[in-house]
């Protein structure tokens, strides 16, 4: 009699559950996803009810042969893939591939990977949930179809091996149209006045004008702005109203996966995609010393706030052991979710919530530590009592005038002792003040602004669009974000999405011809669709039959209208060599100006778009002429270039007539043992420069501060880098186990970054 099997979604799993199973199961991984649509054909009969034509991914074919292996000697096989619809479906396939084992297969599911609730699973096995695969393969034939259907169309009309996508477009369409609605924004003057004013006792502090002859504060102009300040200037500041109260904050919920991704971009600078590779860790398990291997956090793929009794009753334990009773509130809390949830999972929270962050510190890599600390703090402080304030505010009359003061101090941090000050919490001292009350002016201080045009969306707010949107499931929420960057259709500008030249091109094709799938409410109704199926409240081949009911026509008419501007956007620039318009081209390095009566004139400019839209050719920057050595292809100088992203590069500078360009190299070896490649200057897509070995992709060392070849006088390494810190720049090793640094100065230290 063979051990049963167990078969999970990924090998760091496996080592977690062997941990506390021991050899009583045999288990194995699926790595994923085992079978897919084909690659490089469409794979769905549309004649036959969409039926799909699965087959095994390329390169899965040793992972299925060893399943199969592991299968035919088991008594019973546990599917244990994640809690999710993505899990579900990979469940379903590996009991299709394993069906004709003729062995039992049940599926299995748990939240947090511990002895006790791997086992509880055990102990409750249930069927494949059919609707939950089928909702999932309905998204999975939808987006197959838009992908495959529209992105040619893309290819002969915008640029080859782009690509359009279900959900990504309509994300791509909130970026392209939030920067429109800022080239439209006209600013509209304002002025703010505010007044430094002293009491009888210190402090000193700020009064700020908010009625003006008893309206509503409205100064436009200068000119008003001079009046108002010449009225209220002949008139004594006196207190008119004070007025004082005990103000409470309640605890955030704890995490689900948008608030995560959101929390991490905002406190930590992280991607969605960094914070969900990070949480996958800490959900599998890691190394922690004598402890073994160990899962820190429950499954972080949930939109619901629900967390266990026992999870909610070992916070309170925690709380009042460590704090004291006053940080826990009088009643157990319990957080409503949003309408719609998926209530199947618990809020992502610590598995153990005992295992405080300063506990695993030394033990875990430093972005999985802040990650597992601010989940850790959320969820504890989601359970503690409020935080208590007194506020303090006053009316201060000056003529026509009416300013206002408020001032708070924290009387019980609460919850705050924990997850910390948030923006607008920090004390603000008021002196006592009191009705009728004479106050001494300071100064007066008049401010001239402007109303600012919505801000571009950072991955944080991003999220939190597509989220009350109801655009993609958390699931999706990185792989959207990550679509869009590495398609090149948008690009991160000190944290804040703008659209390329491409992407905004390609999207307003799209609005413009597939009406409903750019639509947002269309596109959140289909969501709702899809979680009809996986109710059991909808059929997925009439889901997809009303789809394309509308979409084949609209496919075909597509590719007949749809404007064609792959030879070439037009522009109100004039070519300075010929006279003729300039157009936007779509290169393989992005997109830049080029002559429309090319080949005859090939002048070509990169470009830049002014705040109201209009094309700016750019300027040729000074390092862009700086000769660095001949072209050994056509015998022109060469120059010293920046690409879009930010790293540097040589290019000759007879383009695009010769395309010869080679990395710019920082003239240090590549110090890894054996290899005899240079480190040269790169960037990645979000725009951050590093240095990494020229013999990539035989050699992948990279650095992410300027080398310097010097051997660390401390550890073995053969070379050390330079970086800015807030003391200034400093000489480090880049070995995170050798903390040797020195300040940069003296010869050896002043050599120019190229």
């Amino acid at each position: 009699m063979g051990k049963d099997l167990i078969i999970v979604e990924s090998p760091a799993k496996v080592k977690t559950i062997k941990k506390f199973l021991g050899n009583a199961y045999a288990v194995e991984a699926s790595v994923g996803h085992v079978r897919d649509l084909p690659q490089k054909k469409l794979g769905v009969d549309e004649k036959e009810d969409f039926a799909p034509q699965y087959q095994i991914i390329p390169g899965k074919q040793k992972v299925v042969a060893k399943l199969k292996d592991a299968a035919a000697s088991a008594s019973t096989i546990y599917l244990a893939p994640d809690p999710d619809r993505e899990g579900e479906a990979i469940a379903w396939h590996v009991a299709e591939i394993l069906k004709d084992t003729d062995k039992p297969i049940h599926r299995i599911q748990f939240n947090e990977i511990t002895a006790k609730a791997v086992r509880e699973a055990l102990a409750h096995p249930r069927d494949i949930n059919e609707k939950l695969f089928l909702s999932q393969q309905a998204r999975r034939i939808l987006d197959r179809l838009v992908g495959y259907k529209v992105s040619p169309i893309l290819w002969q009309k915008v640029k080859s091996g782009i690509s359009a996508g279900r959900v990504q477009s309509v994300a791509l369409r909130l970026v392209v149209d939030r920067e429109k609605e800022r080239r439209a924004f006209v600013p509209v003057e304002y002025w703010n006045f505010k007044a430094r004013l002293a009491g009888d006792a210190p402090p000193e502090f700020e009064a700020e004008l908010v009625k003006y002859k008893g309206k509503k504060l409205e100064i436009g102009s200068a000119e008003t702005a001079a009046a108002a300040e010449a009225a209220i200037l002949g008139n004594p500041f006196v207190v008119a109203e004070v007025a004082e109260k005990e103000r409470k904050k309640s605890p955030p919920p704890p995490f689900i996966t948008s608030t995560l991704q959101q929390a991490a971009n905002q406190r930590l600078g992280y991607s969605a995609k960094r914070t969900m590779g990070a949480a996958q860790k800490l959900y599998e398990g890691l190394e922690l010393g004598d402890k073994g291997t160990v899962a820190l956090i429950t499954y972080m793929r949930t939109d619901s706030t629900r967390i266990a009794d026992e999870a909610r009753d070992a916070a309170r334990e925690y709380i009042v052991g460590t704090l004291g009773p006053d940080y826990y509130p009088e009643k157990a809390r319990h957080f409503r979710s949003k309408a719609g949830a998926q209530d199947a999972h618990e809020a992502i929270r610590p598995v153990d919530v005992t295992l405080a962050p300063a506990d695993v510190k030394a033990l875990l890599p430093k972005d999985l530590f802040t990650l597992y600390k601010l989940i850790w703090e959320r969820f504890v402080a989601s359970q503690m009592s409020e935080a208590r304030f007194w506020d303090t505010a006053a009316d201060i009359a000056a003529g026509p005038g009416l300013f206002k003061a408020k001032g708070q101090r924290l009387i019980f941090p609460g919850y705050l002792k924990v997850y910390g000050q948030e923006a607008g919490d920090e004390a603000k001292s008021l002196p006592p003040l009191a009705k009728d009350q004479v106050l001494k002016l300071l100064e007066l201080k008049k401010e001239q602004k402007f109303t600012q045009p919505p801000p571009r969306y950072t991955e944080a707010s991003l999220v939190r669009e597509l989220e009350e949107k109801g655009i993609g499931r958390p699931s999706t929420y990185a792989a959207i974000i990550s679509t869009l960057i590495d398609r090149d259709y948008a690009r991160l500008e000190e944290k804040h999405f703008v659209p390329s030249e491409l992407g905004e091109t390609v999207s307003d094709l799209l609005a413009e011809h597939f009406v409903k799938i750019m639509d947002v409410g269309f596109t959140a109704g289909m969501e709702e669709a899809l979680d009809a199926v996986a109710e059991g409240r909808g059929d997925w081949v009439g889901l997809l039959k009303d789809f394309t009911g509308d979409f084949y026509p609209t496919l075909a008419k597509a590719a007949k209208d749809m404007a064609k501007v792959k030879a070439g956007k037009e522009t109100d620039v004039k070519c300075e060599l010929c006279g003729k318009p300039m157009v936007i081209r779509f290169g393989k390095a992005g997109e830049f100006l080029g002559c429309s009566g090319y080949p005859d004139c090939k002048n070509t400019k990169e470009f830049d778009r002014a705040p109201d839209g209009a094309v700016v050719p750019r300027e040729r920057k000074p390092e862009e002429t700086i000769s660095v050595g001949k072209c050994p292809q056509c015998g022109k100088d060469l120059a010293v270039k920046k690409s879009r992203t930010g790293s540097r590069f040589i290019a000759c500078t007879g383009w695009p007539d010769c395309k010869y360009t080679k990395p710019f190299s920082t003239g240090v070896p590549c110090p890894r043992e054996g290899c005899t490649g240079t480190l040269v200057e790169k960037s990645s897509k979000r725009g951050k420069v590093f240095y990494a070995c020229d013999a990539y992709p035989q050699c992948d060392f990279a650095l992410w501060d300027w080398p310097v070849p010097e051997h660390c006088p401390e550890c073995d390494s053969k070379v050390l880098v330079r970086k800015k810190t807030r003391a200034g720049e400093i000489i480090a090793c880049p070995n995170r186990s050798c903390r040797y640094t020195r300040p940069v100065g003296g010869a050896k230290d002043e050599k120019d970054e190229g």
